[in-house]
This record gives structure tokens, C-alpha cells and sequence, in this order.
């Protein structure tokens, strides 16, 4: 007989009666708490809410992809958007075809207790329309801010069961039995898990895990605010020190710097860039510990053209397993190769075409720029030297009877 839970959602039987094991990918993490920050960062309404798809083997379930879904408000209730949640679940199937994966539970955000009245809804359409065995994911904001080493994730996954709900008998009271089969009630009950992780998802949060320290937040124009010197910066007698005297009296470039504010999508852009090249960087830098790692194989293990004359204590110690991944890796690089490499060939020297067309383009548009700015400051130049041979012609056309005054004359 299992503890008495004060949550009567939550099930009161043990989750190793049923045998289910819940498989977790990193993947699912990720977009779960990217979903949540930008959902609270934007202070966006409703409730957060998302479907995991995934493969369902025997009595293992696998979680490996996430997104996020739309709802709405349907007699004071939170329920999902049917039409959407169709539409958007099919692109999903079609993009993750092999292997096939499919809808196995839904998550949002609940506390530590477990699941609310408030999440039935969708639980309940979802059960009756997609998934008759659906996985619930519930993600604890609260235990995600304390930074404990060796913690848990901040997360419970439920599977459904139908329970028969027992009325309460006091002791010493006789039970009321009735006829047929009493009434089943849905309870959720807490699922064990595991974290699995797959060699593309290990590039992934390696990448996760060194760029989360070069982030940065962009200031609005509004936040960029010139502070109040403090009176430690003040020399005495309330003169300010050469360094500030020299701040006040260069221009002030607050305003420009506000009106260089990148956009959203600039950001956006700028990030996915940033991502695509450290991802080309760290493919490089595995490619360039391979290579290390052959060239400084014993002589025995290389051919005579690519012996290294290496002492032995700088010589690698060969592992025949990663040989043979090594070997494996080079075989399916014909792979890579595209059927029709003319046409590939052709688009990519193409593509190369339209970008050095446009770096001579703008090394054009700036030798205009600077030809014009040339021939701005040659008309000054000019009009200048006119301008002082007219005043000279002038002075001399009037003769020697007028005289004007040198530097050096006094008034009379």
C-alpha cells in the first residue's frame, strides 16, 4: 500500500508496477528552456505548452524532440489549438521520417507537487484524439535557480493511469458495497528516467556548454544612460581630473551610439552566423586532432611516404578501435560526394561568382565615396584660391591712390 500523496492527482502506486522507462535526449532540454526563457523574457501570455515526439519500443519511450504549441481559451478552459496542433505535428512526422518518430506526451510548467485540475483539458484531448498512453513532462521553474552541484534535473515525467478512487472510511464504519464496476478515475504517476544522448546532440551541447560564457545582452537605447561622476573622480576645488576635461570636450556620441542598436532580427542573424562558425571551428579543430593523432602513429602503423622521424615518448599509442572509426569515418566521406558534382561544382562557383561581385561592388562605392569627397575638398581648394586672386586684382585695379592698411599702420 502505497503513502497517502496530498495531491489527488498524483497516483498513489509506485512507478515500478508497470515496468515504463522514459528515455530523455538532451535535444528536449534545450528547446524546453529556450520555449520558457523567451516566453518569459517577452512576458508573453498563456500558459507554456508543448508536444515531445519520439519512438515507442516495448516499454521503453524515447524523448527526443520538442516544440512548442499554440492554445486558447474555450469556456474559461485552456485547451489547444486543434487545426494548428494538426498541421504542425504532420510537418513533424514528415521531417523526423527515419525513423519514423511520433507523439508521445505534451509538457509545461508545474510545481514540485505535480500536476494542477487546470492541465486536464489538454491531457484529456490529447489522450482521446492522439495518444491513448501520453507522457506528461513537468518542468519545475523553482528547482532550476538553485545552482547544487549533483542535482537532479528540475523535472517529473508522469505517465497516465486509470485508478478506481476509493471513498474514504472512517474507522469502525461499515463500507457501502454496490453492484458493476466502480468508477475509474485518471491519475498521473511519477515515471523513471534516463538521459541519453547521441553524438550529433554531443557537438551540440559542447557548443551549448562553451558559448554560454561569450553571451551578451544589447542594451536598448533607452538603458543607455550617461552616469553621474562621483566625487572621488572630482579633483580639488571641484576641478575635474584631465581625463574627464578631455571626455566633456570631445563630442558626444551617446545618441550615435543609441541609433546603432541592432534589431531583433539583426541579433538574430548575427547569432546564427556566430553558431554556424563556431560550429565550423570546432569541426575543424576535431579534424586537426585526427590528423595530429595518424601523423604521430609508431612508423610501423604509416607508410614509408608519411613516416615521421618522431622520437618515441612524442609518438601517440595506437588504439585499434579508433582506427577503425577513423576508418569507418573515411569511407563514408563518398557519402558526402553529390550524384551530380558538374551541377554542384557550377553552383558553387556560382555562389563564389556572386560574392566576389559584390565585394567589387562595394570596392567601388567606396573609391566613388572617396572620389567625391576628393573632389568636394578640390572645389574648396579652388574657390578659395579665386576668391584671393579677385581681392588681389581688385587692389590692384584702384591704383596707388588709395592705400589700405597693414598689419602693422596706425589709424589717423
Amino acid at each position: 500500500m502505497g503513502l497517502a500523496n496530498p495531491n489527488p492527482l498524483v497516483s498513489s502506486q509506485k512507478s515500478s508496477d508497470s515496468g515504463l522507462q522514459a528515455v530523455l535526449h538532451p535535444l528536449v532540454l534545450l528547446t524546453i528552456s529556450d520555449y520558457i526563457t523567451r516566453h518569459t523574457l517577452r512576458e508573453q501570455e498563456g500558459p507554456i505548452v508543448g508536444a515531445l515526439i519520439g519512438q515507442q519500443n516495448g516499454r521503453e519511450i524515447t524523448i527526443e524532440h520538442a516544440f512548442e504549441c499554440a492554445t486558447k481559451r474555450k469556456d474559461g478552459e485552456v485547451i489547444l489549438d486543434a487545426e494548428w496542433f494538426g498541421q504542425r505535428l504532420d510537418q513533424m512526422k514528415t521531417i523526423h521520417n527515419s525513423p519514423q518518430l511520433d507523439l508521445v506526451g505534451w509538457y509545461t510548467v508545474l510545481p514540485k507537487s505535480g500536476p494542477t485540475p487546470s492541465i486536464l483539458p489538454i491531457h484529456s484531448w490529447i489522450l482521446s484524439t492522439h495518444n491513448e498512453s501520453s507522457l506528461l513532462l513537468a518542468f519545475h521553474p523553482e528547482e532550476a535557480v538553485q545552482h547544487s552541484a549533483g542535482s537532479k534535473l528540475p523535472l517529473t515525467i508522469y505517465e497516465s493511469n486509470y485508478e478506481v478512487e476509493e471513498p474514504k472510511v472512517e474507522q469502525g464504519e461499515d463500507k457501502e458495497m454496490r453492484d458493476g464496476d466502480p468508477p475509474l478515475k485518471l491519475k498521473f504517476r511519477e515515471l523513471p528516467y534516463s538521459v541519453e544522448t547521441g553524438e550529433a546532440e554531443m557537438i551540440s551541447m559542447d557548443f551549448v556548454a562553451r558559448g554560454a560564457g561569450n553571451a551578451t545582452v544589447v542594451e536598448t537605447r533607452n538603458q543607455k544612460k550617461i552616469t553621474p561622476k562621483s566625487s572621488a573622480e572630482t579633483g580639488l576645488k571641484g576641478k575635474q581630473p584631465l581625463k574627464n576635461t578631455e571626455a566633456s570636450d570631445a563630442p558626444d556620441n551617446t545618441q550615435e551610439a543609441g541609433q546603432l542598436s541592432l534589431s531583433s532580427e539583426d541579433e538574430e542573424m548575427i547569432a546564427a552566423l556566430n553558431a554556424k562558425m563556431n560550429a565550423i571551428k570546432m569541426l575543424q579543430s576535431r579534424v586537426n586532432l585526427l590528423t595530429t593523432y595518424l601523423e604521430r602513429l609508431p612508423p610501423s602503423y604509416l607508410s614509408p611516404n608519411n613516416a615521421t622521424n618522431l622520437a618515441e615518448a612524442q609518438q601517440t599509442t595506437p588504439s585499434h578501435p579508433i582506427l577503425r572509426s577513423i576508418q569507418a569515418l573515411v569511407s563514408r566521406l563518398s557519402l558526402l560526394v553529390p550524384s551530380d558534382t558538374p551541377a554542384y561544382e557550377q553552383e558553387m562557383l556560382s555562389e563564389a561568382n556572386d560574392v566576389h561581385l559584390m565585394e567589387l561592388l562595394d570596392n567601388v562605392m567606396q573609391s566613388i565615396t572617396e572620389a567625391r569627397d576628393v573632389g568636394k575638398k578640390y572645389g574648396i581648394v579652388e574657390s578659395t584660391k579665386n576668391h584671393n586672386k579677385k581681392l588681389l586684382d581688385n587692389a590692384a585695379t584702384l591704383g596707388s591712390g588709395f592705400s589700405f592698411a597693414g598689419p602693422g599702420d596706425l589709424a589717423i
